[in-house]
């Protein structure tokens, strides 16, 4: 007697007879995979919600110190509406304060972005300029902004220049140092090969360096973006307003500490969006990362 029809009878009629996972069955376990990366944020963030609610409700500290969550939210709501005749903070609403924050990065890191990926290519590929500015440029990242920003207000006033000016240097040494770094380490064979096919150097470095170089360049951004985020409140210390970083300067001034937290979460989740953001970027457009 055959045991085949009967383990026949009793296989899965879905599964695969190469036994890998089927289409029907894997299904779930995709759903259940993204409800449970959904899930572990959701979940940190109500864990720390109730720590906090804990925390401020213990008494240990004073509200001033740690105000409770639902303070804040009073607090967000004020700045981000007109309430009593007053608009916002200082005249000024939450999302016009984010945005013109955001318009001094955008600048600032994208000026710095442009002068590192430069920079990172010519160090990269002419060995003596390297050796000339990478001294310059490892200074430059080991000095905190605010060790210049006091300098940079006595040469460009108190305008938007030094605020844009420190911005910019603070990204530019993250973006020079990972361009230069993936530029050096771009196999030889690939730069060989493509001069022995008659690639004159713009060709081998549009062709080959730059695209081999671009995973890491992209990297650099993405942590020339966060230093620039972790240089704004420095950026805004003076004659920051209308500015986030301004905002919570003021009210610390004042021990507002509700405006001074609702101003850290804007930036933080502003921050968390535009990383998202850079890497959805990152995979768009280097979609060979990672892959063999």
């Amino acid at each position: 007697m055959s045991l085949t029809p009967t383990l026949l009878e009793s296989a899965d009629p879905t599964a695969d007879p190469t036994g890998a996972p089927s289409e029907a069955s894997a299904r779930p376990r995709g759903t259940a995979t993204r409800v449970r990366r959904a899930a572990l944020p959701l979940g940190s963030l109500l864990f720390f919600l109730v720590l906090w609610q804990l925390s401020a409700a213990s008494g240990t500290w004073s509200e001033t110190l740690v105000p409770p969550p639902s303070t804040v939210w009073d607090a967000f709501v004020d700045v981000s509406t007109t309430h009593d005749g007053v608009r916002g903070y200082n005249g000024t609403t939450l999302v016009e304060h984010l945005g013109i924050s955001l318009r001094r990065i955008a600048l600032g890191a994208g000026i710095g972005v442009a002068a590192g990926v430069v920079f990172g290519l010519l160090m990269g590929t002419v060995g003596p300029l390297r050796a000339l500015f990478e001294p310059w440029i490892t200074f430059l990242r080991t000095l905190p902004p605010l060790a210049y920003f006091s300098l940079l207000i006595i040469w460009l006033g108190i305008d938007e220049a030094p605020k844009v000016t420190l911005l910019a240097v603070a990204a530019f040494p993250p973006v020079a140092v990972s361009t230069t770094t993936a530029v050096t380490a771009v196999p030889k064979s690939l730069v060989e090969a493509a001069r022995a096919l008659g690639g004159s150097r713009w060709d081998v470095v549009r062709d080959v360096v730059v695209p081999s170089a671009l995973p890491e360049t992209l990297t650099g951004v993405r942590l020339a973006v966060g230093v620039a985020y972790s240089s704004l409140v420095a950026a805004e210390l003076v004659n920051g307003l209308p500015g986030i970083g301004g905002m919570i300067k003021d009210a610390a001034n004042y021990n507002n500490t509700p405006v001074v937290l609702v101003g850290i979460i804007a930036i933080g989740v502003s921050g968390l969006v535009i990383d998202g953001l850079l890497l959805w970027l990152e995979r768009a457009v280097v979609p060979w990362r990672g892959r063999a």
